[in-house]
């Protein structure tokens, strides 16, 4: 089975408020909370933009100053000031992930009944620090980022890449995700089956396609289809 992350597996708490906190705690500089907000969304917008280019650590550590520096032009003049390596730092402390309550669980109970399961995210090679420090390496068999592999979902490449991993076959094997296009639709045309997870409400799927609010049910999706 092939899981995506960010939104399936794993969210990240508010960064606003931490991005002040670690400003005041670093520097001793005190934003407001709209300029805090525009930063975090300045730095969203970049890493988006070039999440890619993070595929190994050295590439990934030079990512991580390029998408601190994208805050610079909306912090106020203080913080706007500091020098790359603090303003890196700040951010970073930001940026806290968290595993879904219902996620360890349910891998453990899929890990049970011998399902291998595979990560497979649109992210920089920094996916395997994330499952790490939220505790869920251990209960996952492989992962694969798409700045590694130089795929991203919905391309089939990273599909397959992920499958042999584990020795698996699209036919036999499932992937699990909360984005239509990227995970449902790019499943499916690599031959897999897909499960959508909606969190926030009703999404609209492919017939056939079961559709979860978390992974709660998803040990008993596999079960009944095998």
């Amino acid at each position: 089975m092939l899981l995506d992350a960010l939104g399936t597996l794993l969210f990240f708490e508010p960064p606003a408020p931490r991005l002040r906190a670690a400003l005041r705690a670093r520097a001793g500089v005190d934003v407001d909370d709209a300029a805090a907000a525009a930063a975090m969304r300045a730095e969203i917008r970049f890493y988006r933009a070039h999440l890619h280019e993070g595929r190994d650590a050295a590439s990934l550590a030079l990512l991580r100053r390029r998408s601190a520096e994208a805050m610079r032009p909306v912090l106020p003049p203080a913080a706007a000031a500091l020098p790359t390596p603090v303003l890196t730092a700040a951010l970073l402390d930001a940026l806290v992930f968290r595993a879904y309550p219902e996620v360890p669980g349910a891998l453990a109970d899929l890990g049970d009944r011998g399902v291998a399961l595979v990560v497979v995210s649109n992210w920089d090679f920094s996916l395997h620090e994330r499952l790490a420090e939220t505790g869920l390496a251990p209960l996952v068999d492989a992962a694969v980022a798409s700045a590694e592999l130089g795929a991203a979902k919905p391309e089939p490449a990273i599909f397959a890449h992920a499958l042999g991993l584990v020795g698996a076959e699209a036919g036999a094997s499932w992937h699990v995700g909360d984005t239509p296009e990227a995970d449902v639709e790019g499943a499916l045309a690599a031959g897999l089956r897909a499960v959508l997870v909606a969190r926030d409400g009703a999404v609209a799927a492919p017939a056939g396609v079961p559709v979860i609010p978390d992974l709660a049910p998803l040990p008993g999706i596999v079960a009944a289809a095998s």
